[in-house]
């Protein structure tokens, strides 16, 4: 049974209450331990007709804060942000500018393509194409922009990095530990990072769809007659990217930086050369418009914030995708080209709308020359399709730190790239989003219609970093209580009033996200408490590590020592495998040399392979048993022969491994659902269905099937 709250969940097969009994996931080895006969029946009749059998995972999450972890605020001279692991670690900053410009900026940078068309063209077209209309507009997304992005994300939350990474799963994990007086404190703290990552996969099936829509609708713009093809178009490019995942993006992405460096340059030229001819725009960048804007308009401005917050969308990703390049490529492609390119081309939209009303109806398109249009279109599609991609990564990234931090059962998970951590797939996490996005793209049928679903799961995610990151900055930065409160008002004012704006949509489609992130918020939850309940139950049933060794000699009858190696995989290194005790209650053989594996997931990203490896004779440096704890990052990935490799050559075992010759053995539990008090009956069921549609553990530890063999028992919920 694994630990309290570990990060790699058991992964279960189907299986009937009945008496348990062993099962091969393999063709065992000639000298394997024989099969075990089946326990006697003594676990109180079920409640389920069937339940899932979960496999131990030999994970646990470790409690504590990691050493590598710096509780200290980060300094400004740190220009990376952390340790990383990126292919391209050693090259110059201008490289990793140019690579964060494809990777981060995709999402935020694509939104001049939508934003100002659906300010002008929401409620009835409530704000008038006007001067002062649009100069306050103007001036609302320029400081909207500065506050959040700016000042809140690149020079404050970006400092809150967890072993160089960073993201609401990096925030999760920093205030996990932490020293809270409450532990109620500490609970709903986990429990909003686990509702920011929730919200994440809202936004996450929204953006593409909305994205690449967009941008497929300047084909009404440049050629009226193709306007009933792009939905169908919308859809082909869609499924073009979703089927590309499973190969990965490191072929496509060395051209991501490239692009996206022209789509930016492309965004300013446009806007200094309509800003050239018409100057009087610049006026909008003084924020006596805005505030002008929202004092004479009340309601409508109100409102109309709904439709301005689409400007800053995207703008998490600077935050999630720090660990890929450090802070500094990421701010220097920031301050010297996205956000001067972004600022020159909303000016520039608005000094066309003041000058032709008429343009609201796609500002951005109709911006550029009529010659250029078309070329437009295409690069503007493979912008989005650039700005979808890093969404749809950061799904499967989010995944991945969920699995490892126990907020999901494990998933099917594959890195795509020999050289870069961070390139993996989720083939589960693909297809559900393929299918929403698609779902989301005809079920709205346009742009205008769906930015009314957009902004709701954005905002509840800027409010919940910023709750997150002033937790971060006053438990462990230590940060005097006025500053705390005063970044609280400087940036929660600002993101509440986004927030109850985007409110308004709910009945027109923002119910949507909210939706998506509540089932995901009660998935997590729900495995999490699970977890805590199976695991308490089965340290009881599996005892004592130790105890259980010492009394090896003195068990009647006397337990036979066989040939060979056994590797038997645990959550917890105190208690005794379950595999373990059936093997030698049942069969009274153990092999000569016995190796349990205990792997701890710790709160960092990544464990340096210097410090990976502990190890525990468990009292007796001569019986042929050993204990081997492996610390991973929950941005590594688990795999056991490997690390038996590596510790045989430290010299960390009591015997030496042959791989070709060890077996692997796995404990299988069956879940029993009873009326034991801790969880709803119907939170149970879901328990049990996550906990059936689980990966094989043999797959996520890298065991050679042939040579896995698990055992089964059973423990209550």
């Amino acid at each position: 049974m694994p630990d309290p709250a570990p990060p790699a969940p058991e992964t279960p097969e189907p299986k009937d209450t009945g008496t348990p009994r062993p099962k091969d996931t393999g063709t065992p080895r000639p000298k394997a331990a024989g099969t075990p006969r089946p326990k006697a029946a003594g676990t109180p009749r079920p409640k389920d007709a069937a339940t899932p059998e979960p496999t131990d995972a030999g994970t646990q999450e470790a409690g504590t804060l990691d050493a590598g972890t710096q509780p200290a605020e980060p300094s400004d001279g740190d220009s990376h942000g952390g340790p990383r692991r990126h292919g391209g670690a050693k090259a110059g900053i201008v490289a990793l500018s140019l690579g964060a410009l494809g990777v981060v900026f995709g999402d935020i940078g694509t939104s001049p393509l939508y934003s100002l068309q659906t300010v002008f063209n929401a409620d009835h077209r409530a704000v008038h194409a006007t001067s002062g209309d649009v100069y306050g507009v103007i001036s609302l997304v320029f400081w909207s922009i500065t506050m959040i992005v700016s000042v809140k994300y690149v020079t404050f939350i970006m400092r809150a990095d967890n072993g160089g990474e960073g993201g609401i799963m990096a925030l999760t994990a920093l205030v996990q530990d932490a020293k809270v007086k409450s532990n109620a404190a500490k609970v709903m703290l986990v429990t909003l990072g686990i509702l920011g990552a929730s919200l994440f996969y809202g936004d996450g099936a929204i953006t593409p769809a909305i994205s690449v829509l967009s941008a497929v609708e300047g084909v009404k713009v440049a050629i009226p007659s193709l306007h009933s093809l792009v939905l169908p178009i919308t859809v082909a490019v869609l499924s073009m990217l979703f089927a590309i995942q499973r190969y990965g993006t490191k072929l496509v992405g060395n051209l991501f930086g490239p692009v996206m460096a022209l789509w930016f340059s492309v965004l300013g030229l446009l806007g200094a050369a309509e800003i050239a001819r018409h100057p009087d725009v610049l006026k909008a960048l003084s924020p006596s418009y805005g505030a002008e804007f929202m004092f004479n308009h009340g309601g409508v401005a109100f409102i109309a914030l709904g439709s301005i917050v689409l400007a800053v969308t995207g703008a998490e990703a600077l935050y999630a995708d720090m660990g890929h390049f450090g802070r500094a490529p990421i701010r220097r492609a920031w301050f010297l080209l996205v956000f001067p390119a972004l600022t020159l081309n909303y000016l520039a939209q608005g000094s066309l709308i003041v000058r032709s009303p008429k343009s609201i109806s796609n500002p951005f398109f109709l911006l550029v020359p009529h010659w250029a249009q078309v070329p437009m279109v295409l690069l503007a599609t493979v912008a989005t399709v650039i700005a979808s991609q890093s969404v749809i990564s950061g799904a499967f990234s989010v995944t991945k730190q969920a699995v490892q931090l126990g907020f999901l059962p494990r998933l099917t998970i594959r890195h795509t790239s020999q050289s870069e951590v961070g390139q993996i797939y989720a083939p589960g996490v693909n297809a559900a989003l393929f299918v929403l996005v698609v779902v989301i793209v005809v079920g709205f049928g346009s742009s205008q219609a769906l930015a009314s679903a957009y902004g709701v799961a954005v905002t509840g995610t800027f409010i919940l970093n910023t709750i997150l990151f002033l937790a971060v900055a006053r438990l462990l930065w230590h940060k005097p209580k006025r500053l705390i409160a005063l970044g609280a008002v400087a940036f929660l004012s600002i993101e509440i009033s986004f927030f109850a704006a985007n409110l308004t949509k709910v009945v027109h489609g923002g119910w949507l996200p909210l939706a998506i992130a509540a089932l995901i918020f009660t998935a997590m939850t729900t495995w999490r408490k699970g977890r805590e309940i199976v695991s308490a139950n089965r340290i009881e049933e599996e005892g004592s590590l130790r105890d259980f060794v010492e009394r090896l000699d003195a068990h009647r009858p006397p337990v036979q020592r066989v040939p060979g190696t056994a590797v038997f995989l645990n959550a917890n290194a105190e208690t005794t495998p379950l595999a373990m005790r059936v093997n030698v209650e049942h069969n009274h053989v153990l092999h000569d040399h016995v190796v349990i594996v205990s792997i701890v997931t710790e709160r960092v990203p990544h464990v340096p392979e210097a410090e990976r490896l502990h190890n525990d004779h468990l009292g007796n440096d001569d019986d042929g048993i050993s204990g081997l704890t492996a610390r991973f990052g929950f941005q590594d990935q688990p795999d056991v022969p490997a690390l038996l490799e590596l510790a045989d050559r430290r010299k960390l075992l009591e015997r030496s491994v042959d791989l070709d010759e060890a077996s692997y053995f796995l404990s299988n539990i069956t879940i029993v659902r009873t009326n034991a008090p801790g969880m709803m009956g119907w939170r149970k069921r879901l328990f049990l269905v996550m906990a059936h549609n689980a990966a094989s553990p043999v797959w996520y530890f890298r065991l050679p099937d042939e040579c896995t063999l698990t055992v089964g028992e059973r423990v209550q919920l």
